[in-house]
């Protein structure tokens, strides 16, 4: 029989634990309170470091915009085609008609199925890297998984500058795609967990901004490469990616780990040292600390067996569809072919091989303009809006690409060439941002570095898929459609468009605890910028 006063201990220490967890709930609200109260300028004066950090992270993907962008470009390079390339007497040809197919205006050209393989074997990469970064990220933390997609994009640079054979050059883009898939899922999973909500879609749409001007300054050097009469017209280029990598590895021995990562596995005092360094030590982290603890502590049975098969059950199956069919979307309006093939593209519609290359720098400049303008519309006009009209944009500019190749006209040509223009300015200030934004926002703490690495991953098959079909499509040895490849993409984007309007949701405003509160009640995506979380509550 139990004592009076060994009761009075129980019932004691019972009501410590209940006034405990009161007093965490309480700290959770008042930090989700002031998320919704702080304006973007309030946050970026008061978040200086997480802003910086958010940056570094977000720093990761323009090593991924740059060999996206390099692939398309580099064919325009003549030493890379020479190199490469067939030329007509190594094919021995017999028919000057045949040799045609080979040589495009006297020059070497790239075999489509091997420049397929060159566009995509990257790609393929991109893909294991995505899962394998996802699966080590959740055991070691997002600050060493960098560390190792560094060491993978460093051993892949090597082989792109050295190897001397096509398969040495295509192995050497495997490894670097590794590499680039750590990126990629690194820079949104890193600067969703620690950028304060109002912040939050500006920085993971920092991923994007990363990789446009990765773009832009890979134009940039083959523009001052590609003129070289030797083999380091395409290896400087390739060279130039160890200064990112170099950046890199120069800043991450001093960035925090994601406070999330560390409460996740249990190191709460990890996690509030974490904060501190992100806020500041004289900042009282503990009611964030509060709201991180509480968010993952309700979704705790899922955190402690977080397996790949939950991204495909229950609510986690529309988060992992929107995820996933971001991304899907950007493919489907054509972003290989418009701007990863622009400036080939431009040389095959008879523009001038000088004024190729300045128009491809003028296309990835005007994309970091899109950019700059989604930061301004992001918390204003909000995801849904900007996705939705960015598609219905995008698909009537593909359509009239494919209308003015029909013009066999010098102006007609000039004028489909700033068709790509506008494409790039519409893409990067509505999709291209967006789909980083709801990467970061739409999926459940525990299986957050999963959903990412699998988005990631489909990424990487659509630009697989993509890079080898495009070639095939443009190539003057093979269907030779040029523009009217326009008339594809163009009906390929309506689909995505209708499909965004039942599936893109917003989230503008939301904390991480929101949005679980709003998947968990089945709040349909088109229906949750309007939502009244107490009256889902009352339902």
């Amino acid at each position: 029989m139990e004592k009076a006063g060994d009761i009075y201990d129980q019932s004691k220490a019972a009501d410590a634990i209940i006034e405990n967890v009161a007093l965490k709930v309480e700290q959770a609200r008042l930090a989700a309170q002031e998320e919704h109260q702080l304006s973007v300028w309030e946050a970026l004066t008061k978040n200086r470091v997480v802003v910086f950090w958010c940056v570094f992270f977000a720093f990761s993907a323009i090593g991924w915009g740059f060999d996206a962008q390099v692939n398309g470009a580099m064919i325009s390079v003549p030493q890379f085609r020479l190199t490469f390339g067939y030329v007509g007497h190594k094919r021995q040809l017999a028919l000057l008609a045949y040799a045609v197919r080979y040589i495009y205006q006297g020059q070497p050209v790239l075999p489509a199925s091997w420049q397929s393989g060159f566009n995509s074997i990257s790609s393929v990469g991109q893909f294991f890297g995505g899962f394998a970064c996802s699966w080590v990220s959740d055991r070691i933390g997002r600050k060493y998984s960098l560390l190792i997609g560094l060491t993978f994009v460093t051993g892949g640079i090597f082989g792109e500058i050295f190897s001397t054979t096509r398969a040495g050059f295509l192995i050497g883009k495997l490894i670097l795609g590794i590499g680039l898939g750590f990126y990629l899922t690194i820079g949104p999973l890193y600067c969703s967990e620690v950028a304060p909500v109002v912040l939050r879609g500006i920085v993971t749409g920092g991923v994007n901004f990363a990789i446009v001007i990765g773009q832009l300054l890979s134009n940039a050097v083959i523009k001052g490469f590609g003129d070289r009469t030797d083999r380091w017209a395409f290896r400087g280029p390739f060279a130039v990616q160890f200064l990112f990598v170099g950046i890199l590895l120069a800043g991450l021995p001093f960035a925090p780990e994601s406070p999330w990562h560390h409460v996740r596995h249990g190191r709460i005092e990890d996690a509030r040292r974490s904060l501190e360094r992100l806020h500041g030590k004289d900042t009282d982290v503990g009611p964030r600390l509060a709201m991180i603890v509480r968010t993952v502590d309700e979704d705790i049975e899922l955190s402690q067996s977080a397996r790949w098969i939950q991204c495909f059950q229950g609510t986690n199956l529309v988060r992992t569809t929107i995820s996933v069919g971001a991304f899907a979307c950007q493919h489907l309006s054509g972003i290989v072919f418009v701007l990863g093939f622009s400036t080939y593209f431009f040389e095959l519609a008879g523009i001038p091989t000088s004024h190729a290359f300045d128009l491809g720098v003028g296309v990835t400049a005007c994309g970091v303009v899109g950019v700059i303008v989604s930061w301004m519309a992001i918390n204003t006009l909000g995801r849904r809006k900007l996705f939705i009209w960015g598609m219905i944009g995008m698909t009537v500019v593909l359509v009239l690409m494919g209308i003015l190749d029909v013009v066999h006209t010098s102006a007609a040509r000039w004028v489909q060439a700033s068709c790509t223009v506008v494409y790039a300015l519409i893409y990067q200030a509505t999709i291209g941002v967006i789909a980083f934004a709801l990467l970061g926002e739409v999926s459940t703490p525990a299986l957050r570095a999963k959903t990412v690495g699998l988005a990631t991953a489909c990424q990487a098959v659509f630009g697989t898929v993509m890079n080898i079909v495009v070639p095939y499509m443009v190539n003057p040895d093979k269907a030779d459609l040029r523009g009217k490849v326009g008339f594809v993409f163009g009906g390929a984007c309506l689909l995505g468009t209708i499909w965004s309007y039942f599936y893109i949701p917003e989230l503008k405003g939301r904390t991480f605890q929101e949005i679980d509160y709003l998947f968990h009640h089945r709040v349909p995506p088109r229906k949750m910028g309007k939502c009244n979380l107490e009256q889902v509550d009352d339902g």
